[in-house]
């Protein structure tokens, strides 16, 4: 059907693996009219869980994009953009850029388990990127499910403002509307209490509506008073309402679709998207406007290689309207490309439309210059502009690869290439020094699947190296280098000289190079050169083969010849002076550590604590949730191999862990021993 950006909604769908957020996905689907019949995880015939894989695994692996065109009872109408996100956290790439292009996140939370990690780090993430947060309470029909408990811990874990609209009754047979009625018994007592809970924490964002409210009461409140004060307590955080359902049985589920018809933001009552653009005099912010007769400002947040299709491009329009058969020009390239055909999803599926609206998601297909967080527009007063960027997890697990068969390196090439535009947290490295391929993910599992992708989809095999873990090395104390490199051998020779000091910058601040050179010792045309042989030891390491950051590198003297000088003599100057410097300047190996959240059964903890004694690990203290202990740690990720089947086997399988890159830190003398001694034979080869 024809709709207009007020009546667009966009929600995606995330939360801790096993919350049900599949299951709702294609509830609300069902419940919306765009399935006849809502399929199952179980049986693999769900809108979302498409991929092979994911039909094996019984879990999502990629986000999962459908639509509704939904009429309520009310007389209203919405076209809902729903995302399924993948709730393991090794999958949150997909799940982290998918928020880039809704307005509302709503949290799927189990009533059996309670708040877990994933939880909180969704709640946490969405609220930074300033998107509208609503609480889903699933599975409230089971049998263990303690609704009240649920909503006490929800209240204590993200404040005040985490207030139901409905609240279960009967067992969770069936939900009772607390914000728009009053009268009725709950599970949770009388919905008189709950009714008035919400009701002054609505009003008290507004002072008007707060004036109208004390002077009238309730009943002098128009709708469209009540609505406004809503959506905006939604926008500025001042609420987090609650929806309790069962998306096995459907109770609450055509309710949770009147609530985003009724109270969820449209795209143009939403904060305005963090646009930048660049220029010769800066950065300036840029507000897209939701104008559907204004230039297009669209943002590309997924890429998927679909093995039909070819390369499809799924955004979100910001400002304007693409239309079929239009043009519109990526980023800031010159040339523009045709929209030949224009699609909305359903799950695998592609429907052919005419027009994406502002507020809209729409797909284009077989456009190579695509690629996540492009920006689409149709004139070139949008060049240079760009989305603020995702703070994505750093991918910390590494493996080395290589084609199982001689030939296939360009096609493994090009499948990498391909998997790496599909996750922002799976990169791919090519490490010159060694003649090393590496890809890079968030676990053991993410690498896994890719591995299994690249056999499945693109049937290429490989060879496999163990884990390399992404150590780093620094310096820790200033020094001067130099290197004078001359070479005769008959006719014109080679010469350069390079003299370079170097010292350390704060942990993350990455690389510096400054040119300090006076009187024209090594001419200008010749300092390009110099940065490329340091630039080669900073991607190649000097001690431990490892890439070299916080460093900056002032070159401040040296020699030409007029004849003899070329730019090969001054990268290899330029890289043996930076070895010199380095050796003098108390160089470091830095590991990876991160911050670690286990979950034991409370009998287990001595025995978690101490093992994590054993790892070097940092305990930052533990929380009691539900019968079990949360600790928290900080651990270098190198002692974490194997930590998989180490927590199943004392834990009996009840134990669960997730963790997140937290910061670099040296390594302990004995390992950087260890790992230097390891690197010295293939410097010598070299």
């Amino acid at each position: 059907m024809p709709y207009i950006t007020p009546q667009i909604r966009n929600v995606a769908l995330a939360g801790h693996p096993g919350a049900g957020k599949t299951t709702l996905f294609e509830a609300l689907l069902h419940a919306g009219g765009a399935l006849q019949t809502a399929g199952t995880v179980e049986r693999g015939t769900t809108v979302s869980d498409h991929d092979p894989m994911e039909k094996v695994r019984g879990h999502s692996i990629d986000t999962a994009i459908a639509s509704i065109d939904h009429a309520p009872g009310n007389g209203g109408a919405i076209h809902l953009n729903l995302i399924d996100t993948p709730g393991y956290p090794e999958f949150r790439g997909p799940a982290l850029s998918a928020l880039s292009a809704v307005e509302t996140a709503l949290i799927v939370v189990d009533a059996n388990t309670g708040i877990e990690h994933g939880t909180r780090r969704l709640m946490e993430r969405a609220r930074q990127r300033g998107l509208c947060r609503a609480i889903v309470v699933n599975k409230i029909d089971h049998e263990s499910a303690d609704c009240a408990g649920m909503l006490a811990q929800l209240r204590e874990q993200f404040g005040p403002e985490v207030l139901p609209l409905n609240l279960p009754a009967d067992g969770g047979n069936r939900v009772i509307d607390c914000f728009g009625q009053s009268a009725g018994q709950s599970d949770l007592g009388p919905v008189a209490d709950w009714h008035q809970k919400i009701i002054d924490q609505v009003v008290e964002i507004n002072e008007t509506v707060m004036e109208h409210y004390l002077d009238l009461g309730e009943d002098g409140l128009s709708g469209e008073e009540l609505h406004d004060a809503f959506e905006q307590c939604l926008r500025e955080g001042h609420l987090v309402p609650v929806c309790f359902v069962s998306a096995r049985t459907g109770v609450g589920v055509a309710e949770l679709l009147d609530i985003a018809e009724r109270l969820f933001p449209h795209p143009g009552e939403a904060n305005p998207p963090p646009f930048r653009k660049t220029n010769g005099s800066g950065t300036q912010p840029v507000i897209a406007t939701p104008d559907a007769d204004a230039h297009v400002i669209a943002d590309v947040f997924k890429i998927v290689n679909d093995p039909f299709v070819g390369k499809l491009g799924i955004f979100r329009v910001y400002q304007g309207t693409v239309k079929k058969d239009g043009q519109l020009f990526v980023d800031d390239g010159k040339k523009p490309f045709k929209v030949a055909h224009l699609f909305k999803l359903k799950g695998k599926d592609h429907v052919e439309i005419d027009q994406a609206v502002p507020g809209d998601i729409a797909a284009v297909p077989k456009i190579d210059d695509l690629h996540f967080d492009a920006v689409l527009h149709d004139s070139h007063d949008e060049d240079h502009l760009h989305l603020a960027p995702v703070d994505f997890p750093k991918p910390m697990f590494g493996l080395a690869i290589e084609a199982a068969s001689k030939g296939q390196e360009q096609k493994l090439s090009n499948a990498l290439q391909k998997l790496a535009e599909e996750d922002p947290a799976f990169q791919v490295e090519h490490l010159v020094e060694l003649n090393e391929t590496v890809i890079r993910g968030l676990s053991d599992l993410h690498l896994r699947v890719m591995l299994e992708r690249l056999k499945d989809r693109y049937g290429v095999e490989v060879k496999t190296r163990p884990p390399r873990i992404a150590y780093r090395e620094t310096i820790a104390a200033r020094a001067e280098g130099h290197h004078r490199h001359k070479k005769q051998t008959g006719g014109a020779g080679q010469f350069g000289e390079v003299s370079l000091r170097i010292e350390p910058l704060p942990r993350g601040a990455g690389f510096e190079f400054v040119d300090e050179v006076k009187g024209g010792t090594i001419p200008g045309q010749f300092m390009p050169a110099v940065e490329k042989g340091v630039r080669q030891v900073l991607s190649g390491g000097a001690i431990a083969g490892y890439p070299l950051q916080d460093v900056r590198v002032i070159v401040h003297d040296g020699k030409h010849h007029p004849v003899d000088s070329k730019e090969v003599a001054f990268v290899a100057a330029g890289k043996k002076a930076f070895l010199d410097a380095i050796g003098k300047a108390r160089p470091q190996v830095l590991e990876p550590v991160v911050d670690l959240e286990v979950s034991v059964p409370e009998a287990q903890v001595g025995d978690i604590t101490g093992g994590l004694a054993s790892k070097r690990a940092r305990i930052n203290g533990t929380d009691s949730v539900r019968g079990e202990i949360v600790i928290k740690a900080q651990v270098p990720l190198s002692e974490l191999e194997g930590y998989a089947a180490e927590l199943k086997s004392v834990t009996a399988g009840r134990g669960r862990y997730s963790l997140d890159f937290s910061h670099y830190e040296p390594v302990p003398a004995n390992v950087q021993q260890k790992l230097t001694e390891a690197y010295k034979p293939k410097a010598d080869e070299d």
